[in-house]
């Protein structure tokens, strides 16, 4: 079954990116750690792409079709086999999150691609449809991150303008909010009740100053009146309170109200006095122009403010919206409020005011909309509306914030985001491309060849300023740092601080001069452990193409050193046992060989070449058959192979008597031993020559046949004697008797050899013969 290549998977592992390579069905083949984690799945081989991510050409448009699998893949996508695309992931357990994805394409070698080249054996061809593979390097995205820059500057902006508002108001001025709490205060109205700081007012209820009427000024959305109240130091001073409720802004469902404080000279307006139901009641049915109730609805007002009737005429103006709009306050008065609209908002205007008038229905008003107005001399700007209508008065109050410093700022915004969103872009895509580094080196076969040939076991990938960017499994095992404790640092945390002290300096001067010292080399230093320990190490250096990275490989020779000097050990004993044993084989009286399987004479001793006549040099490297006379030498090779063959031993561990021969030809008769050495299959044989033996033992047998013809004669004579003859030695054992003792005695001949001649003596004398 075809399955791609393996060393993918192994250089994707180190990195700390979250990186899949899919097969081109779209199915994945291998998922790194950092994808596991990220997908929260155990192990994703097999499963569709899709179950995991799904992808687009760019988040950050509005219309933005979902792509599929064969779209992200198409050849025509792909730009130098690569590409970038936005996408959505989604883990095991449903959570959706944006991501930055770079896709490599990887074509396989086979017959087809790699003509006049032998197949890889991890390169097996492909089926049909399955000739590419896709490396996918994934990133979390921070989510809406333009989006949440823009809310976060408006909030900064509208907190700026407010508390501007607050600080340069010439009125007193309270904002509280739908619980009646006071939020935010001028300076102005904690001077006007005595108090020296405006944080002894805030987070307290309107109750407080209004004593206990906070109430009526929350309920409507258009309030005023004159009132008695009382200063912290007990003095009654008489103030008109205005209020105006605050619109919601979208998405907020806390409505605050805005209350302002004016002294006044006396007590009671007839125009603005509370009756008994608790309502405003006005004469003419308008709000009055003057200067306090100005004063009170501007501070409850965005920027420009006007007030209308229900035919859209304009009764009031502030000052903010003739220097807005450039008209003065003389010509806004008593014109229609279209006046300010656009030529196609204008027209229609007035239907719109009539059918709500009609229905009752609100569209906008108690909401906030951005709009375009015009201006006197016919420019035009964006701006946002805000529509609140008195129930008392049924005037109208439009306020009126300018969004053109707004939009530009936004436009300057966006343009910033868009820069660091390219910036980022980049930044990924410089990343991507350093992981992607080792895929490139996959294609060059040169270099992943000198990868291998440099490769040992900790792999180090690192940077021009000797940053570490990579670290594989075996380096965290060989110096006991996490990858996580790797990444980001300067590789010299893993050398001795001698060495530390200048590696930096030698990176400066290879970059500098372009001499390469250490790369392209293996070379053997002195590498150091998280736990500060040091051991001896192989280190192998070599350059990614474009000359951006560079790939250390270590290889930990602790235990290499540590066999090695037990090997050093034991070779020295074995020199010192060799010598010995050829010291004691050389001062042996008997010839020795030493064969292998193949009957090849290994080893002779000193005796070997006196006896046989020929040198060791002569006998080494030749067939034990030499010393063989030649009706045995011509079968002794077939005999060695049966015995390998059946194990069967009929010589080894004997002694025989064979016949040897010597250089010279001749012959001799000798008795050969053998014994088999099961550690190294060698055969030892001994050899002792018996020539000397044989002559002397010929000689014994000539004695020993003149000695029994000399006893035989003696017997003869003894025999012939009249009287019994013995013949002891010095301890009185009988050696010799005649026939005419064993007449006498009646013992026999055997009877008698041996023994004691007190045998034949009275026990009172046997006692004392000895």
């Amino acid at each position: 079954m075809w399955s791609p290549p393996e060393f993918l998977k192994s250089l994707l592992d180190g990195s700390s990116d979250a990186s899949l390579i899919c097969q081109s069905n779209g199915v994945i083949w291998h998922a790194n750690e950092p994808a596991r984690l990220m997908f929260n799945t155990h192990d994703p081989q097999g499963v569709a792409i899709g179950t995991y991510l799904s992808f687009f050409d760019s988040l950050n448009k509005i219309e933005n079709p979902r792509l599929s699998w064969g779209d992200v893949i198409s050849a025509t996508s792909f730009r130098n086999e690569r590409k970038n695309a936005d996408g959505v992931g989604t883990n095991a357990a449903g959570d959706r999150f944006p991501v930055a994805i770079s896709i490599v394409r990887i074509q396989q070698q086979n017959s087809s691609t790699n003509s006049g080249q032998a197949t890889s054996s991890e390169y097996q061809e492909a089926p049909e449809g399955f000739d590419y593979l896709f490396c996918l390097y994934i990133r979390k995205m921070i989510p809406a991150r333009m989006e949440l820059s823009s809310l976060e500057e408006k909030v900064a902006r509208y907190s700026a303008t407010r508390d501007a508002i607050l600080r340069s108001s010439d009125q007193a001025l309270a904002v509280v909010d739908s619980a009646g709490i006071i939020r935010e205060v001028s300076s102005d109205l904690a001077e006007m009740f005595g108090y020296e700081d405006e944080n002894q007012l805030t987070n307290r209820h309107i109750d407080f100053l209004l004593q206990g009427k906070g109430g009526h000024y929350l309920e409507k959305e258009l309030s005023s009146a004159e009132v008695q109240l009382v200063k912290k130091n007990g003095v009654q001073i008489n103030v008109r309170v205005v209020s105006s409720m605050i619109p919601p802004t979208e998405g907020a469902s806390d409505i605050g109200t805005a209350i302002t404080f004016k002294m006044v000279s006396k007590k009671g307006n007839p125009q603005c006095q509370e009756n008994r139901n608790g309502h405003n009641s006005y004469a003419s049915g308008e709000l009055p122009k003057t200067k306090n109730a100005t004063a009170g609805i501007l501070d409850a007002s965005f920027d420009s403010l006007f007030v209308m009737t229900e035919q859209c005429t304009i009764e009031m103006v502030n000052k903010t919206s003739c220097d807005m709009f450039g008209w003065t306050e003389e010509e806004f008065i008593g014109q229609n409020i279209r006046m300010i609209m656009t030529s196609e908002v204008a027209t229609n205007h007035d239907d719109y005011v009539s059918r709500y008038l009609e229905t009752g229905i609100k569209k906008m008003m108690g909401t906030q909309r951005e709009v375009v107005a015009q201006r006197k001399d016919g420019s035009t700007f964006p701006c946002v509306l805000g529509l609140s209508k008195c129930k008392e008065s049924g005037l109208i109050c439009g306020f009126i914030r300018d969004l053109t410093s707004e939009k530009k700022s936004q436009a300057v915004i966006l343009e910033k985001e868009r820069e660091l969103f390219n910036k980022e872009t980049q930044l990924i895509k410089k990343h991507t491309e350093a992981k992607t580094i080792l895929n490139d080196l996959v294609k060059n076969q040169s270099v992943v060849m000198g990868i291998l040939d440099a490769s040992f076991h900790s792999l180090f990938v690192i940077d021009d300023h000797c940053i570490i960017h990579m670290v594989n499994k075996k380096s965290c095992e060989d110096f006991g740092w996490t990858k996580e404790e790797f990444l980001g640092r300067n590789i010299s945390m893993i050398m001795t601080p001698d060495v530390a002290a200048n590696h930096d300096q030698f990176m400066k001067n290879y970059l500098s001069t372009g001499i390469k010292k250490m790369i392209g080399t293996q070379r053997q230093v002195t590498a150091r452990r998280k736990d500060g320990s040091t051991f001896p190490c192989t280190l192998g250096l070599s350059e990614t193409p474009n000359g951006e990275f560079y790939c250390g490989f270590i290889r930990d020779l602790t235990q290499q050193k540590k066999s090695e000097s037990e090997m050093l050990e034991k070779n020295k004993e074995l020199i010192r046992n060799e010598s010995l044993v050829r010291g004691i084989l050389d001062a042996s009286s008997h010839a020795l060989f030493v064969i292998d399987e193949r009957c090849t004479i290994k080893m002779v001793n000193d005796r070997s070449c006196e006896v046989f006549g020929w040198t060791k040099e002569e006998f080494l490297g030749n067939n034990i058959n030499m010393i063989m006379p030649a009706h045995i030498a011509m079968h002794h090779d077939q005999y060695m192979k049966n015995f390998l063959k059946t194990g069967i031993k009929k010589m080894i561990g004997t002694q025989r008597e064979v016949t040897a021969c010597r250089k010279d030809g001749t012959t001799f008769p000798c008795v050969l031993g053998l014994s088999e050495t099961p550690q190294s299959g060698m055969i030892c044989g001994f050899i002792r020559d018996l020539t000397k033996d044989k002559a002397a033992q010929a000689a014994m047998m000539t004695k020993n046949r003149e000695l029994q013809m000399h006893q035989n004669l003696i017997m003869s004579i003894l025999d012939a004697s009249f009287h019994a003859l013995f013949v002891i030695n010095e301890q009185c054992i009988i050696q010799m008797v005649n026939a005419k003792s064993v007449d006498v005695f009646g013992w026999t001949k055997e009877e008698f050899i041996g023994q004691n001649i007190k045998m034949i003596m009275p026990p009172a004398i046997a006692d004392s013969h000895d």
